[in-house]
């Protein structure tokens, strides 16, 4: 997940230095591929307690497989439908015609990226769920290094080649997409418990495939309403003047880095659900998680140090703006309790994921998120971004406490709790 972040700011960095009109419509379309792919990404994750929960019987696991790739091509066809009326979204915004003009076939190149992501997430989500998370990291990896490669060859050209500009880039990530799903289903195929079994979707199973998107929907619409409240959030930052704005979208950047280490290890808690949940034990299925909660924070704790005491080399990748490195300085501190809070509230909302209920989560992140985005702007307007980040400290906070407090009650429902269960 770590190389995926830094292999799309190759992109960024890429096109920057090609020129300032591409890099600002690589940046529309990326306004809506990103949370595109991350809801995509969020609806597979409901696979994810269903293959843990077959991990050691082919026969159930195997229709199971094939239920995600379906829910995979219906919510990454969604999706590419999203990315590719980029133009019309813009048109609509009342984006710059310069900035339309240099769109071309980009979003289209993109909208086929989303789709074959979402093929890509299938895979992934499943080994994830037999606890392959070895296999997983192969797969980005490989994709990563292709478009570390391709970016740039295909952007600015090699040799005498001249590049492509805004396509180049194009394809260069819809390559490395098909390339990570080649190498995340090449894995999935050599896995002890589905080898020589055909993994192709079949016939859908229509009430299967919904059951799936009765746990994964919900994941998706709670990483919605994150996208769209970070939104506001950088608009009322955008409201005071773009020093602020730079500051508070360079700080999201840096606890996005940090908390992916929180949902890396979210993920990977669900299998360590699985037996516990067979056997119907609460204290277990709660003990895995808390280990998660602990394991998530002291990763959180430990990149955070690493950016704490390197913050200042840090910074200067980001900004040579003095008042904004300033600006960001001052903000550190809560930053950090900004993702530390984060990181326990993923833990425990894929606690509840690992124990099919992922419908609490939602609600509590539709309260918290949705007083955030309601006091964003006239909290800023009074303290400015200090105030802002204090908003989001708080929200986090509510959101640790109502996810620990759903999973607590609603994994009490799974079985009698044995002696000591908390």
């Amino acid at each position: 997940m770590l190389a995926s972040t830094a292999g799309a700011l190759v992109d960024t960095a890429v096109l920057g230095r090609h020129a300032t009109a591409t890099l600002a419509a690589f940046a529309l379309t990326m306004a809506v591929y990103t949370p595109a792919t991350a809801t995509v990404a969020g609806a597979l994750r409901g696979v994810m307690p269903f293959t843990a929960a077959h991990d050691d019987d082919p026969d159930a696991l195997l229709p199971v497989v094939r239920d995600g790739l379906w829910l995979a091509i219906a919510t990454g066809l969604l999706g590419a439908l999203a990315v590719a009326g980029v133009p019309l979204i813009g048109l609509a915004s009342g984006v710059p015609h310069r900035t339309l003009s240099e769109l071309g076939v980009f979003p289209h190149l993109m909208a086929a990226s989303v789709l074959v992501a979402s093929v890509g997430n299938a895979a992934t989500a499943t080994l994830v769920g037999l606890g392959r998370s070895g296999l997983v990291m192969r797969a980005g990896m490989s994709g990563t290094a292709a478009a570390v490669v391709l970016s740039p060859a295909l952007v600015n050209g090699v040799g005498p080649l001249d590049g492509l500009g805004l396509p180049g880039a194009g394809i260069a990530m819809l390559t490395a997409a098909a390339i990570s799903a080649a190498v995340a289903h090449t894995g999935l195929r050599r896995c002890a418990v589905l080898a020589g079994r055909p993994l192709g979707p079949g016939t859908p199973r229509v009430r299967a495939v919904v059951a799936l998107a009765g746990i994964g929907l919900p994941l998706a619409a709670t990483v919605l309403i994150k996208f769209a409240v970070l939104g506001v959030l950088a608009v009322a930052a955008a409201r005071i003047d773009p020093v602020h704005a730079a500051a508070h979208s360079i700080s999201v950047s840096l606890t996005g880095l940090v908390f992916t280490a929180a949902v890396a290890v979210g993920q990977a808690t669900i299998p360590l659900v699985a037996p516990h949940l067979k056997a119907k034990d609460v204290r277990g299925v709660r003990a895995a998680v808390r280990a998660g909660a602990v394991t998530a924070l002291g990763a959180v704790l430990l990149i955070g140090g690493v950016l704490a005491v390197l913050r200042v080399p840090v910074l200067s990748l980001f900004t040579h703006d003095a008042a904004a490195r300033d600006q960001i300085l001052a903000l550190l501190p809560l930053v950090l309790l900004v993702v530390v809070t984060d990181a326990l509230q993923a833990v425990f909302g894929f606690g509840l994921v690992a124990i099919r209920d992922t419908v609490p989560s939602l609600l509590a992140f539709a309260v918290c998120y949705g007083l955030l985005a309601l006091a964003a702007v006239p909290l800023t307007a009074r303290g400015g971004l200090t105030a802002l980040w204090l908003a989001l400290l708080g929200a986090n906070t509510l959101l640790v406490v109502g996810q620990a407090t759903f999973f607590h009650r609603r994994s009490g429902r799974l079985g009698v709790p044995g002696p000591g269960t908390d």
